[in-house]
């Protein structure tokens, strides 16, 4: 065990855990941030996804220990975001479960991209798996929030 001193959502925090340990089980069981989800554990399905620095990481396989001075945003952190808005307006979530994956790493394609044509939100969006199939409104969720914020 250490003492590891991480950025989260604006605040730095301390936390007594092994190196090694995946940042998804800091944030879920030692900080009790537990909006990012646990999928496969093996990074494949992106339900852990959370930012860092504003990049989208699978956290399930991220050591704590990496994050060094970097700031992670879980879904916790995004507040008011026109991402959340566009999903609530087009009806995206059906079980929720990759909700806050979608939601993080549509912010992060949005940031990058402002304008994302379909073919560039699919291959942003492809890494989180959406049991339900909501594909297509996750997309016009996408164009909604790229006009709000283009006003």
């Amino acid at each position: 065990m250490a003492i590891l001193r991480i950025r989260i959502n604006g605040k730095t925090r301390e936390v007594d855990v092994a190196p090694d340990t995946p940042l998804l089980w800091v944030l879920r069981d030692t900080l009790g941030l537990t909006g990012t989800k646990y999928g496969c554990g093996i990074a494949e399905c992106g339900s852990c996804t959370v930012l860092l620095d504003g990049e989208p990481i699978r956290s399930c396989a991220f050591a704590v220990s990496d994050v060094g001075d970097a700031e992670v945003t879980t879904i916790e952190g995004l507040r008011d975001h026109p991402v959340q808005q566009a999903w609530i307006e087009e009806e995206v979530a059906q079980c929720g479960y990759c909700q806050p994956a979608q939601i993080l790493t549509a912010a992060a394609l949005l940031e990058r991209d402002p304008h994302p044509d379909d073919d560039a939100i699919d291959e942003a969006m492809g890494g989180v798996v959406c049991r339900c199939g909501t594909y297509q409104r996750i997309r016009r969720a996408i164009h909604n929030a790229a006009e709000r914020m283009s006003k």
